[in-house]
This record gives structure tokens, sequence and C-alpha cells, in this order.
């Protein structure tokens, strides 16, 4: 082999996809391959021309735009061209021109088909846009060695009969007969076709045995109201987290208005006993803060085993989310139970209840991830003694320590409940002066408030305040612009020829910065559903109701959701890899451990977030702010 073969082939091996063929082919590859080269401007051929090469740039850069002038890429070292118009043997959609002196390795084109009809998986490569291969990438990180067993099944799976049910007018002894009949835990109420509630064997034991009510009254006296349910194709693993964050051991299974079963916490219990969401059952149990520090201290060994056994970053993130819970849940309890319960007005109690903000909220948990949290009162608290209103300050109080010895550090920034403790009026009055009065600081303390969820209490609270907050922010232009600069102030870390960026200097030097990639998604999705009047907080399903609207293209919601996901997955693998070397887990991975592939996937997913961005700022007219 002489030296210019030998250049040419050590060249295309360093760059993806040339680096996974066979020796043997990539030395017969660049034996017939030439190259070429082309000066500073030169035009290397037009929209419409023939083309019956595949192009690879060896050294300097090329500009592809489309025939009325659009940038389409500007490619550097590794870049390919001409494979659209080779694979289609249509003329080139593209006109592509050097933008500096420039050395191109040509490849013709009866050779390269050849090659990709022997070699599946390189052949797969070119055939696939770059929006493919970020959903494959995606794709092959949602999916789970486990997934298909213990939590990962989906629910329908898990109802094995019919729903044993009855109209809510019969009395209680008739609906103990009946699950007696059944050897049932459970009896579903259903009055004209619609789910009304459900009464268990707990609810005759502590609401009728224990206070002696009599089993002739009806049942609707003792039966839960507005329920929670869940749809067969959801998974095991979310009603596990249904169950353990909200306290129940039943959940009904809905299609619509059709009720198809019921699942159990003993279902989960005979699943899988080694999955980490066990660990919110766990701490529900504890009886002190330290027992809650010391079940919390598993979660990233355990979190490691399952990122190393292939789960989903999505599932490890609901997973995270489900502990943050219990913990806040269980350390609330321990708190009422040593400062007594909530203060009262008139004899009653004052309504409350702990909202989760942020990743929390979003069901989106984190290695790390710091506390956010608030407090909603109902509006009987401004009649509250000062020594009232102090009950809420040490409870929070209380939480805080407890959840930092636990492991989620305090905030930094001061967005917790030991603060931000405000009535429902109050906090429509504070929420109004964000819309309405938004500078630079004002924003960033507000966009963490408009990702929240309550975790504990009285959470008709927190829906109708994030009803009311639904009715203003589509109105809420100016604020909504100071938001949408917010999110684009980021810049994906690509250079000219879509070479990553390194942070420079400090602990981080050479490395990306997988929080700010995935934090400007997060962003960017949180403006789309506020400016439609939304109360989602999940960032896919955000984008994906922005393409419904219209705000944001279909294909392009679908590759930011797949660019979430693909960063979170490399996120968490760099994560896994830290505390497998006793490091403390961040977020900074150097690009240069990922192979090839990797490399230029995350190379998309930058560069959908960076479209997506201006897109946005384009849409609110950022520059003017």
């Amino acid at each position: 082999m002489d030296i210019e073969v030998r250049e040419v082939r050590d060249f295309l091996a360093a760059h993806a996809p040339w680096d996974h063929l066979p020796a043997g082919r990539l030395d017969a590859l660049a034996g017939t391959a030439v190259l070429r080269y082309y000066r500073r401007g030169t035009l290397i051929y037009g929209s419409g021309d023939p083309n019956s090469n595949v192009h690879v740039v060896r050294s300097g850069g090329v500009d592809l735009t489309d025939a009325s002038g659009g940038l389409v890429e500007r490619l550097g070292p590794g870049g390919i061209f001409g494979v659209q118009s080779v694979l289609s043997t249509e003329t080139s959609p593209l006109l592509v021109r050097a933008i500096e002196d420039t050395l191109v390795v040509v490849i013709d084109s009866e050779g390269f088909r050849a090659l990709a009809e022997q070699d599946d998986a390189f052949g797969a490569y070119f055939r696939a846009t770059a929006a493919h291969r970020l959903a494959g990438a995606a794709q092959r990180a949602k999916q789970s060695r486990t997934g298909e067993v213990s939590l990962g099944r989906r629910v329908g799976a898990l109802v094995t009969r019919r729903p044993v049910q009855a109209e809510s007018t019969i009395s209680i002894r008739e609906a103990a007969q009946v699950m007696s009949a059944h050897k049932v835990s459970a009896l579903l109420l259903v009055d004209d076709n619609r789910l009304v509630g459900i009464v268990t064997d707990r609810d005759l034991r502590s609401k009728v045995v224990a206070v002696g009510r009599s089993g002739d009254e009806p049942v609707s006296a003792v039966m839960t109201r507005d329920l929670i349910t869940i749809e067969p194709e959801a998974r095991a693993f979310e009603a596990m987290l249904i169950m353990t964050s909200k306290g129940i051991h039943h959940l009904p299974v809905t299609q619509g208005d059709q009720v198809l079963g019921l699942v159990s916490s003993g279902d989960m219990m005979r699943l899988d006993r080694a999955h980490p969401i066990y660990l919110a059952a766990d701490i529900a149990r504890q009886h002190d803060a330290e027992g809650v520090a010391r079940v919390c201290a598993r979660i990233p060994r355990l979190v490691a085993e399952y990122i190393e056994a292939d789960a989903s970053a999505a599932e490890i993130s609901r997973l995270l989310g489900s502990i943050s819970d219990a913990a806040t849940s269980t350390l609330i309890g321990l708190a009422e139970a040593e400062f007594g319960p909530a203060p009262t007005v008139d004899g009653v109690p004052v309504a409350w209840a702990w909202v989760a903000l942020g990743s929390q909220a979003r069901h989106e948990g984190r290695l790390g991830s710091d506390q956010d949290h608030c407090i909603v009162l109902d509006d009987a608290a401004d009649h509250l003694s000062e020594q009232g209103r102090a009950w809420f300050t040490r409870v929070a109080e209380r939480v805080v320590e407890g959840l930092e010895a636990a492991g989620f550090p305090r905030c930094r920034g001061e967005v917790m409940a030991t603060k931000w403790c405000f009535t429902s009026s109050q906090w429509r009055r504070q929420i109004s002066h964000w819309l309405n009065e938004p500078d630079g600081l004002e924003v960033l303390h507000a966009q963490i408030f408009f990702d929240a969820r309550a975790v504990h209490g009285r959470h008709a609270l927190v829906d109708d305040l994030l009803g009311w907050l639904a009715t203003q922010t589509p109105g809420a232009t100016r604020f909504l612009t100071h938001l949408a600069a917010q999110a684009v102030a980021y810049t994906p870390p690509l250079g000219f020829f879509k070479g990553f960026v390194l942070e420079h200097g400090g602990e981080h030097a050479d490395t990306l910065d997988l929080k700010a990639a995935s934090h400007a998604i997060i962003q960017l999705a949180r403006v789309h559903a506020l400016a439609l009047g939304s109360t989602e907080t999940a960032t896919d399903a955000r984008l994906r109701l922005a393409a419904g609207a219209g705000r944001l293209d279909e294909r392009q919601a679908a590759a930011l959701v797949d660019a979430a996901e693909f960063i979170q997955h490399l996120r968490l693998h760099h994560q896994a890899e830290e505390l497998r070397r006793g490091a403390t887990p961040d977020n900074h991975l150097d690009p240069k451990t990922l192979n090839a592939l990797d490399q230029r996937t995350l190379r998309e997913a930058f560069t959908v977030i960076g479209r997506a961005l201006k897109s946005l700022a384009h849409l609110h007219q950022t520059h003017l702010v």
C-alpha cells in the first residue's frame, strides 16, 4: 500500500461511518479513492447538476446551499456530501462550494453502492437522514434490557380478570358481600357507565367497623371519590410511581370512559423487588429523618446498576422523581408528627399544599438535583397569628434539613418553602407581578415556579392556582419574550465546521456541559406551553403540544424529544462512570470518550437545539429585549 493510499485509509478510519468497516473493505475503498483540490470559492457542483461521486472533506471546508441560496450545512474535515444524488441517481438538490482551499477524498458511485449493499449497517447509516439517525439513537437510549419484564411491562398486561363493580347506591353490607363472593380487596363503583368511586377492605375496616357505622348505609358514604386512573398502555413502573407518591394501593385501569380492570400494589410487589422504585416504598416506612437519609444513600448505587442494565433515561428520571416525592412526603409527615396538626382558623385546620418545582415537578429527576419547592396556603391563613404562620416555617425548615441530609442539596437561589410560602391570593399577586413587570432577575426567578406540582396536602389549591395561571400567560407577551430571550441565550457548543466547542480552563476544561443543553430544551418547551395556556409540565409532552398547535414543526418537535432523550442518556452514563470511579457525578462530558457515531449524533442533537432556538427567537422577537 503506497503512502497516499495509506493516508486516505487512516483518515477515513478516523471518521464515522468508515471506522466501522472491516479492514479489508476499507483498504479496498482507499485504493480506488482519489484526492481532488479545490481553491477557495470554487463551485464543486450546482443545484440540478449531475453528481456521480461521494465526497469526504479531507481538509478545508465547503458550504451546502439549497436552490434559494439558504445555507443547509457547512462541512469541515470528515464531512460527507454527494450521497443523496448517488443513492437516488438523480441530479444534486444542493449547491456545493469550497469556502477555503479544500482537499476532498472522492469515492466513485459504483464502489460506494457495492459497499452499501455488502455492509447493512454501513448502508443504513447513509440511507438514514440526520433526523432518523437521531431518532434511532434516542430509541436505543430508551430501550431497556429490563424493558418487557418486571416494571417495564404494560399495565394492561397486568389486568387478568374483568373488573368487579357495582352501583354506588348499594349498601355497605351488600358491597362487602360482593367483595367476599369475588374474593377481591376492592370494589369499583360505577353509575351510568361512569366510574364514580372505589371501596376497599381497608375502608371497611377503618370507616365502618372501627367507628361502628351501620352496614345499611349506602356505600357511597365511605367510598373514595375523584379517583386517579391509569391507561393500559402505561408502564407498570408508572403505576407504581402513582401508588407510592399518592399513598394508594389500588389503581383503576381505564381507556376513555371504559373501565378495564384494577391493578394493586400486590401486583407490583410480585414483579421485581430489585427495582429502584422500591426505594420509595422503603422511604415511606421510615420513622425518622435519619432513616430517610439511610435509604436515600442507596440511590446512586442502584441507579448506576440500572444504567449498566441499559434502563432508559426517561424511566430513570421518573424513578428519581418518585424517590424525591417519597422523601418529601415522608419528611413532611414526620414534621407534622413533631409539631402537631396545622393551625386552625375558627376551629378548622388551614388547608395547605407542598409544591414540587422544577425537575421534580416535571418528573425529570436527576442525580444530584437540588431542592426546589414552595407552599400554597388557603386564604384563611390570612387570619392566623404570627405564631400560627410560624408553624409552616418550622415544618419547611425541618423538611429542608431532612432532604439535605438525604442527598438533595439546598437550592442556592433559595427557591424553597422556607422562603416561598404564600396564600393563594398572595401567589396570584406575585405571579401577576412577574407577568406584567418582567426584568432579567424576575424572569429568572419566575421560570421555575411555572413547573409546579403538588406532592402533599390539598392538591386542589395548586390545581386552582395553575388553572388560573394558564389563563394569564398566553396574553403576557412581554413576559414570554423575556422568557424566550433567556432560552435563546444558550449557544450550542458547535464551531464553524460543527466541531465541538469545549469549555476553556477551570476544573471542567475540555468538556461539554450536558446540563446546559438539556436546560435549553426545557426552557424552549416551557415558553411554548405557557404561550398556549397549558398546565402540562413534562418537556416531551410540551413539545408535542407545541407541534399540535403549529408553534413547532412536527418533525422538529420529534427531533427535540429525541435530542433530549439522547443527551440525558449520555448524561446518565457519564454519571454512572463517575460513580464507578468513586467521583462525584457531574454534567461535564469529555466528547473524546464517545465513539465516532455518538459524537456525530451529539452534534446533530446540538444542531437541532440551535435551529429550534432560532425559530423561538424569531417567533418572540427576542432581539427587541
